[in-house]
C-alpha cells in the first residue's frame, strides 16, 4: 500500500472545522461512555464492554458474530467513533459502523470494513441508502494500517449533505439533491449501529475468498464515541430551526482539497463510474459530481 508523501501529510491533519459551533440545550452532546449510549443487540457472549464503559470489544468466530446499537435515535448530527480492526488474515469478515433506520424503505449511511488476506489492505466500503434504495457504493483503501491502532471515523448527517471522514479527513460528500429527484435521507430517524459478522458471501473478492476459521476469533474494538446530534423522541426531533442552523455550513476549500486528494489517490470503486451497473444511464447525482 502506498503511503502519502511527507509534503502531503499536512492534508491529513484533523482540521476538519466543519462543525465548530455552540450547541443549544435542545441538542445532545454525548461523549465516551459506551454503557450509557449503546446496547449489545446480538452475540452477547461475543461482546464485552470494558474499562468502565470506555471500550467495546466485538468478536466473530464460527458460532457467531456480535453487534450493538445506540439507545437513542437521531435526526441529523455528527457521530464519531474510534475503531481498531482485526489483524492478519481477516478475509470474509465485515466490521461496520453506520447509521440506519428500520423497515424496507429504510435510510442508511455506511462505513463497512471488508477484511482481506494477510498482506492485502482492508477495503473501506461506503454506501448511502434513502427510502430503501442503495447502490451508491464507493470503496477506498486507507493510507494507514487500521489494525495497528485506533482511528476516528465520522458521519456528518445534515439536512443539506452527508460527509464521511477518516481522522478528520473527508473522503465522501453526498449532497441533498431532492430538487433533482434524488431521494435524500432527511425524514427518518436513525440509530448508530456497529457489528462484526460473517460476510464471506461477498466481502472479499466478490465472495471468492472465504473466512479461514483457524484464524478466529476475529476481534474489533470500538471506543471514544462522540455525538453532537438531534435526538428523535415521540416522533419529534430535539432540534429546532435555531439549533440546527449550523448544519448549513459547507466544506471549506482546504477540506474540499483533501476530499479530492483522497478520492484521486485512494478510491478504488465509484458507482458513478460504473456504466455496466447502470445500462440505462448513471444516477442523476452523478452528473452533478456531488457523490
Amino acid at each position: 500500500m502506498a503511503y502519502p508523501p511527507a509534503h502531503l501529510a499536512v492534508l491529513l491533519l484533523p482540521v476538519f472545522l466543519l462543525l465548530v459551533v455552540v450547541l443549544s440545550s435542545s441538542m445532545v452532546d454525548c461523549d465516551d461512555n459506551i454503557n450509557q449510549d449503546f446496547d449489545i443487540t446480538w452475540g452477547n457472549d461475543h461482546a464485552q464492554i470494558l474499562n468502565n464503559g470506555e471500550l467495546l470489544k466485538l468478536s466473530l468466530d464460527q458460532s457467531s458474530g456480535s453487534g450493538f446499537q445506540s439507545k437513542n435515535q437521531y435526526l441529523f448530527g455528527l457521530f464519531e467513533m474510534q475503531l481498531k480492526l482485526a489483524p492478519g488474515n481477516s478475509a470474509g469478515t465485515d466490521t461496520s459502523f453506520y447509521l440506519s433506520s428500520q423497515g424496507s424503505a429504510h435510510d442508511e449511511v455506511d462505513f463497512e470494513f471488508l477484511g482481506n488476506l494477510s498482506g492485502d489492505p482492508y477495503i473501506l466500503h461506503t454506501n448511502v441508502f434513502s427510502q430503501g434504495r442503495g447502490g451508491r457504493e464507493q470503496q477506498f483503501y486507507l493510507w494507514f494500517d487500521p489494525t495497528a491502532d485506533f482511528h476516528t471515523y465520522s458521519i456528518l448527517w445534515s439536512p443539506n449533505y452527508i460527509v464521511l471522514s477518516v481522522d478528520g479527513t473527508p473522503i465522501r460528500e453526498f449532497k441533498n439533491l431532492e430538487a433533482m429527484g434524488v431521494p435524500y435521507p432527511n425524514n427518518q430517524s436513525m440509530r448508530i449501529i456497529g457489528s462484526i459478522w460473517n460476510a464471506d458471501f461477498w466481502a472479499t473478492r466478490g465472495g471468492r475468498v472465504k473466512i479461514n476459521w483457524t484464524q478466529a476469533p476475529f476481534i474489533a474494538y470500538y471506543r471514544k464515541f462522540h455525538a453532537k446530534a438531534c435526538i428523535w423522541s415521540s416522533a419529534m426531533s430535539s432540534c429546532n430551526s435555531n439549533s440546527s442552523s449550523w448544519f448549513t455550513q459547507e466544506l471549506d476549500p482546504k477540506s474540499q482539497e483533501r476530499l479530492k486528494w483522497v478520492q484521486n489517490n485512494y478510491m478504488i470503486y465509484n458507482y458513478c463510474a460504473d456504466v455496466n451497473k447502470f445500462p440505462q444511464g448513471l444516477p442523476a447525482e452523478c452528473s452533478a459530481a456531488t457523490t
